[in-house]
């Protein structure tokens, strides 16, 4: 398979849950440093969000990664040295997306993974962040999540854009109510 056939296979990838796998934290810190290495300076920050982020869900065998820059302007600025450096993107989604940039990276195939450009500290990057550490903190909200992710994953196996709208109401309900109780005199994060 050549590089084109590859990244095409990636892309036409069907929508496949696995059980969490151990190694995804050192796949993330691996991927999180190569990145930082390869492009000093780029990101204020960088954290593994997504399903792989969590302990004991089942996912995608996809590294998410939320990078943080200054502004939109910056984030548009990044995405031909991250393509320079193993990524590739799609200029037609980008530009349906204000909020944020998507690129992927992949191998053999198959994605490995995501990165998600975001103003850091900007809401974006808040509301991720809490939809982890939500999952994290509660295991019967994350056996939920792990249900409907199920539940998306055989009604949209071969359409990812339908998995993740299917799973997006769940997403803003609970960084809403995250929000709402972490914001509560003794509430913690």
């Amino acid at each position: 398979m050549n590089e084109q056939q590859s990244l095409r296979a990636a892309i036409d990838e069907e929508v496949r849950l696995f059980p969490h796998d151990p190694s995804w934290p050192a796949a993330y810190a691996a991927e999180r440093q190569r990145l930082l290495s390869a492009l000093p300076g780029l990101f204020i920050d960088a954290q593994h969000v997504g399903s792989t982020a969590v302990p004991g869900l089942v996912a995608k065998p996809i590294i998410d990664i939320l990078a943080g820059v200054t502004s939109m302007a910056a984030a548009e600025s990044v995405i031909a040295p991250l393509c320079a450096a193993g990524y590739a993107t799609s200029a037609e989604y980008n530009a349906t997306l204000s909020d944020r940039k998507w690129l992927m990276r992949w191998a053999d195939g198959r994605r490995t993974h995501h990165l998600h450009v975001v103003v850091h500290e900007g809401p974006v990057w808040r509301e991720w962040l809490r939809f982890r550490d939500a999952l994290r903190a509660q295991p019967a909200l994350a056996a939920r999540y792990a249900e409907l992710k199920a539940d998306c994953a055989r009604e949209h196996p071969r359409d990812r854009e339908a998995y993740t709208h299917a799973k997006a109401e769940f997403i803003r309900a609970v960084t809403k109510n995250h929000c709402r109780s972490t914001s509560e005199p003794g509430a913690s994060p």
